[in-house]
């Protein structure tokens, strides 16, 4: 496939899986989700109460995190087979929330509202231990480079495996003769994945952006161009995702201190991401690392850690205690793909809904199955323009996106798209129900009814209703609070959540136990480390 041509599934590639045990490699894998949810007090304005103790232990609970800020929840499901089970879990973690916050709201949109300055965003706390107060300075760092009010925009991570089953019918000889070897083969092939996620991952803002306008309170630029839709709100007529327009959270490449990811290999990534954690950047020097006694950032590179890199999609695997992401990737391969563009969807108490689930789980299929060529500058710059343009303007009549050196209009791109999907669809489907085939059939009618996506219903909402954004937003979120109040998790669920709760408390407490180094010896035995030597901070017991 080259940059410029439609990708498509070709007919050998859907007869590979045409049988009952090939229809099942594609409809099975794994999908999780973590849900950012932003505390707020029933004035809407940013909670500064601490995380409530009994949620448990923000650094050790593996369902029940917080982010940036002590008032951004991370709402983290296991990776089930189910989508719904996934979306089962999601509900109890709120249910199960709400029953110990009080007076106090999770905000049903991504971008926040009455905002105070970032002075009065406090930072995510986690204990006295050194590898907590590692993730409160890198948050520090965070916000001392980019500003903190940028970093309690909410969204939702989809987390996605294919099925162990899919792999040998997509291997063939090259695996079987030893030609190449298995784990290689998968990492490989996530990496197209991710490729092409980025290539039409603007798609995902056009169907599912969800914040098409933002508080006056947001904006730090006086100098933006955003339009008034009210005293109180700013917009863009066509928008569907200013979270992942260039009004969010983006690593500053045009001032000169960021950098981008190279997506080639695996390999090619690793190294890239290691190249700017170990590269001096002259801008966050000025800062400083440890002024006054206070550390400010964890070093003075152009990243701090690998999670600095903002991304709209990512490889991942699971790390070890204090392994470095980069490391985990070199030494086990890609595990899974995390899809981070997806705005909470206000409309639904969880952010979520379950065709929603269906199509991105189809799409990121998809994009494993079809070719996947390296991203060259010319189409990096495309990639980078396409989203933003989606971003600010998707809905615009007669958009044009840049695909393979030429102009094409959004509304065809998107059909074409849609059109390579449908076989997928249909054989996912072959075995009874209709869901995917759904699924994909709300999503063109999105594309042909551009008022009918979230950000375009939202706008109208808005006026009709005669609501700022603050207002609408403050209004759902009232809707789903009462909603989640009605009753508590399911009983089985709410033991295993109160059992997490004391588990991550007596893990936070052996992990501060365990520190006998003092923070500046943690900090250079956890950069020391290599893919030939494991980090010296032995795990907790």
């Amino acid at each position: 496939m080259s940059p410029s041509s439609a990708p498509v599934l070709s007919p050998a590639s859907i007869a590979r899986f045409d049988d009952s045990l090939g229809r099942a490699a594609l409809r099975g894998g794994l999908v999780g989700l973590e849900k950012e949810a932003l505390r707020v007090g029933p004035d809407g304005l940013v909670a500064a109460t601490a995380h409530p103790p009994e949620l448990g232990s923000a650094l050790t609970h593996p369902a029940i995190t917080t982010d940036f800020s002590e008032a951004l929840l991370e709402l983290v499901t296991p990776a089930l087979a189910s989508p719904d089970e996934v979306l089962g879990v999601l509900d109890d973690l709120h249910r199960f929330v709400y029953r110990h916050i009080g007076e106090e709201r999770l905000w049903a949109a991504s971008m926040p509202c009455v905002l105070r300055g970032g002075g009065h965003i406090p930072l995510a706390r986690y204990g006295s231990s050194n590898a907590a107060r590692m993730k409160t300075v890198y948050r520090r760092g965070l916000g001392n480079r980019y500003g903190r009010v940028m970093q309690i925009i909410a969204g939702v991570h989809f987390n996605y495996s294919v099925d162990d089953a899919l792999w040998p019918r997509l291997a063939g000889r090259r695996v079987a003769d030893g030609t190449e070897s298995e784990q290689h083969f998968r990492s490989e092939q996530y990496m197209g994945m991710v490729r092409n996620l980025q290539r039409f991952g603007w798609l995902v803002p056009y169907l599912f952006g969800a914040s098409p306008a933002v508080c006056r309170s947001f904006v730090q630029d006086a100098a933006t161009d955003l339009q008034d839709f009210d005293a109180k709100t700013l917009y863009y007529p066509y928008a569907t995702s200013l979270r992942m327009g260039d009004i969010g959270y983006q690593n500053r490449q045009e001032e000169g201190t960021g950098m981008k990811a190279c997506y080639d290999s695996l390999d090619a990534y690793i190294r890239s991401l290691t190249w700017a954690i170990e590269t001096p950047c002259p801008q966050y020097e000025s800062i400083g690392i440890k002024v006054g006694g206070r550390y400010e950032q964890l070093n003075d590179r152009v990243l701090q850690i690998e999670n600095e890199y903002y991304s709209s999609v990512r490889p991942k695997q699971v790390t070890d205690w204090m392994e470095r992401p980069t490391l985990a990737l070199r030494r086990r391969g890609v595990r899974y793909v995390e899809l981070r563009s997806v705005d909470v969807n206000a409309y639904h108490p969880l952010g979520i809904e379950p065709g929603q689930m269906s199509f991105l789980k189809l799409l990121m299929l998809y994009a494993l199955l079809v070719d996947s060529p390296r991203i060259d500058a010319t189409e990096r710059r495309a990639i980078d323009a396409n989203l933003v343009l989606a971003a600010h303007r998707g809905r615009e009549p007669g958009l044009s996106l840049r695909r393979g050196g030429t102009e094409i209009r959004l509304r065809d791109w998107a059909l074409h798209l849609l059109d390579g999907v449908a076989p997928l669809a249909e054989l996912l489907d072959a075995d009874g129900g209709d869901r995917y085939v759904r699924s994909l059939e709300a999503q063109r009618y999105k594309v042909l009814t551009p008022d009918a996506t979230p950000s375009a219903r939202m706008l109208e909402e808005m006026r009709t209703k005669g609501e700022g954004f603050a207002e609408f937003s403050r209004r759902l979120t009232e809707q789903h609070r009462d909603e989640f109040l009605t009753r508590p998790p399911a009983a089985e669920r709410e033991s295993w959540l109160t059992a997490l709760v004391e588990q991550s408390r007596q893990q936070t407490r052996a992990i501060e136990a365990a520190d006998d180094i003092d923070f500046d010896e943690f900090l250079r035995r956890y950069f020391a480390q290599s893919e030939s030597h494991p980090v010296d901070l032995p795990a907790p017991v």
